[in-house]
Formats: structure tokens, sequence, C-alpha cells
């Protein structure tokens, strides 16, 4: 696997770049892995994509401003980049307000590891790619960069039908799948990568594999480039009813505004599932856990066997002297809150509704918008000077405001933090000058 020892420069620069965004692709120190890290850059990006992908900031810009840093003509970068955007290695958006075309990099994940594999058929080499993929994966050092602080790609949905009596009431309309699908603009789906992948290494279940779902923007985008198929809302909430019955775990993206996406996650295909069971979670638990009501559990491991990330276990238990039917109940199921993502499968197994959701007391915090979304993230990941002094390159005053603002309404602590980052930066930019 891999095309040599060295990258060559133009990948090099690539490789340096992608240590920038939100979510880095590290590279791997072991050897399989690095080579596996490899074949994916080269198989992906072409030299000329390298070169130009290396010189994109972190968010979306105008292609003039591109072209001053690549010293070329717009109109002939601007169809390399289109050509890019149809690979899914750029993204091609449009400002709300003026309809001008923003370009940016596409991050590894959420991004071009998944534009990857939408397509079932392509130019691209899937069979190699997902060998590439599972091997960089599976090596130290990717989760625990997605992983790394408390604001993670993804958080977890719980099963709406597992949300019953008072607690309905307590539900916000960004915790439900169903609501964030009334509320989008636009529908598509699409082909999960994970399940595409283990079909090329021969793992795959039964589950079909075009369930992923996109809202909104994000839907109009992977439509436009032939990623995804447009569908109707009934049709994008018979998609969530047929994961639940699944016992698929429902995961959007973690943010309460403007969610893209909403996946149903099997157990024994999705990164995300082994990210938590590896204890690199990079899923959000929803607001919710189960709670369990023992008197009436015979034991049968139901819930055990459902739960996608290994989060319950079965106890022996002792019933009181005499008492012959408690006995036949030799034990009794228990949770690990710690690694329960509160999904609400469970729930849904049990057939004696020995177990039930409540609300989570420690609630993770949850991104209002995607604003808050990179500060923080590039906060926690030492890199909140890349988006002040690059992300936020010819976006404007608007969204330079909107980031200040979001990152003086941080905690004190964090507010710290981010002070002695920035700060950090500018010395060592100055010192680079001088």
């Amino acid at each position: 696997m891999g095309h040599g020892v060295h990258l060559g420069k133009e990948h090099r620069a690539l490789a340096d770049r992608l240590q920038h965004g939100s979510v880095a692709m590290v590279e791997p120190t072991d050897p399989a892995a690095k080579a596996a890290w490899q074949e994916i850059l080269e198989t992906l990006f072409t030299p000329d994509d390298a070169a130009v992908a290396a010189k994109m900031p972190v968010l979306p810009i105008a292609v003039e401003r591109i072209a001053a840093r690549l010293n070329q003509q717009s109109d002939r970068l601007r169809a390399h980049l289109d050509a890019m955007a149809d690979k899914g290695l750029v993204l091609d958006l449009h400002d709300e307000r003026t309809g001008e075309a923003l370009y940016m990099l596409a991050p590894p994940v959420v991004g071009f590891f998944e534009f990857s594999m939408m397509r079932l058929a392509d130019h691209l080499p899937k069979a190699k790619l997902a060998q590439a993929y599972h091997t960089y994966m599976k090596a130290p050092g990717f989760f625990d960069e997605v992983s790394r602080g408390d604001t993670v790609v993804g958080r977890a949905l719980a099963h709406e039908t597992a949300l019953f009596g008072d607690l309905l009431s307590e539900v916000l309309d960004w915790e439900r799948a169903s609501a964030l699908i009334d509320g989008a603009s636009q529908v598509s789906v699409t082909n999960c990568y994970c399940r595409h992948k283990a079909h090329h290494l021969g793992t795959a279940c039964e589950t079909p594999m075009e369930m992923c779902m996109s809202l909104g923007g994000g839907a109009k985008y992977l439509i436009s480039h032939g990623l995804a198929r447009e569908i109707g809302r009934e049709e994008a909430q018979e998609v969530l009813v047929a994961g639940r019955e699944a016992g698929l775990v429902h995961i959007a993206d973690n943010v309460q505004q403007k969610v893209s996406y909403i996946c149903s996650c099997c157990s024994c295909c999705c990164e995300e599932m082994y990210s938590v069971r590896a204890g690199t979670s990079v899923v959000v638990p929803s607001g919710f856990q189960p709670s369990v009501d023992a008197k009436d559990c015979e034991g049968c491991s139901r819930c055990l066997r459902a739960c996608p990330v290994d989060a319950i276990s079965l106890v022996p238990r002792r019933a009181a002297a005499g008492d012959r039917a408690e006995c036949a109940k030799q034990s009794a199921p228990t949770v690990d809150y710690a690694r329960c993502i509160g999904c609400g499968v469970c729930v849904g197994a049990c057939r004696r509704h020995c177990l039930k959701m409540e609300r989570r007391s420690n609630q993770r915090r949850v991104p209002v918008n995607s604003v808050e979304f990179l500060v923080r993230a590039m906060l926690e990941r030492g890199r909140l000077a890349d988006l002040l002094i690059d992300g936020t390159a010819g976006r404007g005053p608007a969204f330079a405001n909107a980031v200040l603002r979001t990152v003086l309404s941080l905690p004190p602590v964090d507010r710290l933090m981010a002070s002695e980052q920035v700060r950090s930066r500018f010395v060592e930019f100055a010192m680079s000058r001088a």
C-alpha cells in the first residue's frame, strides 16, 4: 500500500495544511497506517489538486483571493476548483447575501472521506480506498484527534418512541429527528460511508446502504453534485422509522441550528459507534439516558444485545429468601452511563418495559450554530488563531464580528485559553518575519 516512502512536495504541503482545521488529518507513526494515509491523499488528490488545496484557508472565500495566493488567473482557477468540488475535495458554497461563489477545502470528516464513498461507482478505486481508510482509522491517532475536547463532530438523537410520558414536554425541537426533518427546506438521502466501506472489506451487515440523510443546505449541495438524491419529508420520516425498527442509532451534526445531516448508524459497520466502544468517542450523548426498573426483568439480555456501544451488562442479583419467582430471575441489567450515548435503542428492545428514558443530569453543551462549533472546536484543539487569522480572511466584517462575539461569550477560563493561543500565534508569526 502507498506509493513510496515520501510524499511529493505538493502532497507534503497539503498534508501540512490538513493539520489546521477543526479536525486534522493526523499523520500517523504506525508504518501501515502511514502508508494508508499517504494512499488516501495521493488517490484523492492529484499533484495539481494538492497544490491548490494547500493554499486554501480554513473557511470559504472568493476565488479571486485564492487566485492571489496561488498567483493564478481567477477564471482558470475557478474551473479547477469546480472540478475538485465535483470530486468532493472542495466545497463550493454561495454567500447568502450576494450569491457570490465561495470555496473552501473540504475537511477530512465530515468531508472528503465520506464524499469519496457516497457514489457506489465512479472513477475512484473504492476497494483500495476502503482498505486504506480502515487501516488509517484503526491505528492510534485519528480517533484521538477527532475526539479531542468536548466539541466533537456528532451527537446522538434519542429514539422518539423511547421518549414518552412527562418527558415529552421536555424534548426540544433540535433533539427530535422528526422535527429536524419537518423544519428542513430540502432533504436528501445517500449511501452510508461506513457500510459502503464495510462492503468492500467483506464485513458489511444486511442494513440497507442508502440511509444517510442531509438537510437544508447540506441536501442542496449533495444533490447538485450527484452525491445524493432528493426525497420528500414523508420518505425521510419513513427512513427514520425504518432505522428505529432496525435498532439503528440516529446521529446528527453537533449543532442546534441548521442541522445538516442525520445518519442511521449500525453497531457493526459505523465508525462512530466503534469510537465509543474504543473509548475515543466522537459522539456527544443525547440529553437523555435509560433508567432500569428491574422488578419485572427476566434477564433475557435483549437490551444488552441491542446496545450499539456495549454500555449494558447483566449482573447477578439476590432474591429474597424463599421467593422462587425471583430466584428464577438470575440477573438484571446495569448501565455504564459514562459510555451510554442515550440513543434509546435498549428501550425499544425491552419487551417488559423495564427501561425508560430520563433527562441526563450532566448533559454536554451542544453549540448553537456552526460559528460556535468552529470556535469551540478550534480552541479545544489549540488552533483558534488559525480561525481568527486565516479563517476570517475574505469573509467580511460580519463574519469576523460573529466569531469575536462567540469568543467573548465563552466562560472566563476558555477566554483566557483563547487569549493565550492567539498571543502565541502572533509571537510566532512576528519571529518568523524578523
